[in-house]
C-alpha cells in the first residue's frame, strides 16, 4: 500500500502531531493527498519548549494550525510513579486525550507517526496505540526512518535531519518518581548545552547528579569545556556532573 492509497481510503483523519521527523512527514503527505486533516499537539512537562516551537513552525509552513492540548500528565499516578511500562500509561493518556477531542471535532480515524523502523518489541507505547485503534500509515506502508528523512528533504521540510528526541521523562531511571522540578531542570540544562553547540546528547539524572551522554564526535568538545559545563549544570541545581565515557550512539 502507498500513502496515496491509504489517504484515498481514509480521507478524513486526525493526526497526533509532535513536530518530529515522522509526524511532520505524515502531515505533509496527508495534506498533499488531499485528506481533511485535524492536527493535534499535546504539550506536557515531558516536552521541552523547542519541540513545541518546531511543531508550530512546521505546521505553519504547511498552512495548518494545530489544536494544542495541555493535560496534566503527572496527575496520572501510573505515569508519575515512573514504572518500567510508564510509556504505555503515558501514551494512553496522551492519545486518549487526542481521541476524545478529535471525536468531538468530528474525526473518528486517529493516526500517529510510527514508522517501519520502529521495533514494536521495545516500544511499550505501541500497546496503547493498538488499544486505542490508532493507525500508523508510515508503518503500514513500509516506510523506514531513512526513507522518511530522504522524502522529507526532497519535500523541503526542515525536520528532515532533526535528531530523534525522546521525551524528558526518559532521563529519569525507572522507579524514581517524576517531578515537574526535575523535568524542568533537565530541560534547562539540555537547553544550555544546545546553546554551546552540542546536539544529539542526553543529560540523565541520578538523584541530584547529572550524567552527560554525548556522541564520540563531540566527546573532545565536552572535555575541552568540562569546567564550564560543570559550573553551568551546578548552577541549574545539580550536585555532581558526571560523564558517561561510553559514547552515545547517534540517533537515526
Amino acid at each position: 500500500m502507498t500513502l496515496e492509497d491509504f489517504f484515498s481510503e481514509h480521507n478524513k483523519v486526525a493526526i497526533g502531531f509532535s513536530g518530529g521527523v515522522d509526524s511532520s512527514y505524515l502531515l505533509y503527505e496527508a495534506i498533499r493527498c488531499g485528506a481533511q486533516v485535524g492536527v493535534y499537539y499535546v504539550s506536557t512537562v515531558f516536552q521541552p519548549a523547542f519541540e513545541r516551537e518546531d511543531a508550530l513552525r512546521l505546521a505553519a509552513s504547511l498552512g495548518v494550525t494545530p489544536t494544542i492540548l495541555e493535560p496534566d500528565i503527572l496527575s496520572c499516578e501510573e505515569v508519575a510513579a515512573n514504572p518500567p511500562d510508564r510509556c504505555y500509561h503515558c501514551k494512553k493518556q496522551i492519545f486518549g486525550a487526542i481521541a476524545a477531542k478529535a471525536l468531538e471535532d468530528g474525526y473518528t480515524v486517529l493516526l500517529d507517526g510510527t514508522n517501519a523502523s520502529d521495533d514494536a518489541g521495545d516500544r511499550p507505547g505501541m500497546r496503547a496505540l493498538r488499544e486505542l485503534s490508532v493507525l500508523s500509515p508510515l508503518r503500514i506502508c513500509g516506510l523506514t526512518k531513512a526513507e522518511i528523512r530522504r522524502r522529507s528533504r526532497e519535500a523541503g521540510l526542515f525536520t528532515w535531519d532533526k535528531p530523534a528526541y525522546a521525551c524528558l521523562a526518559t532521563r529519569t531511571p525507572a522507579g524514581e518518581r517524576l517531578t515537574a522540578r526535575a523535568l524542568y531542570r533537565t530541560e534547562q540544562a539540555e537547553a544550555a548545552l544546545q546553546v554551546m553547540g552540542f546536539d544529539d546528547f542526553r543529560i540523565r539524572h541520578r538523584g541530584d547528579d547529572a550524567v552527560i551522554e554525548v556522541t564520540s564526535a563531540q566527546m573532545q568538545q565536552l572535555f575541552e569545556n568540562k569546567h564550564y559545563v560543570t559550573d553551568l549544570l551546578r548552577g541549574r541545581g545539580y550536585r555532581n556532573v558526571l560523564l558517561n565515557l561510553e559514547a552515545r550512539t547517534p540517533s537515526v
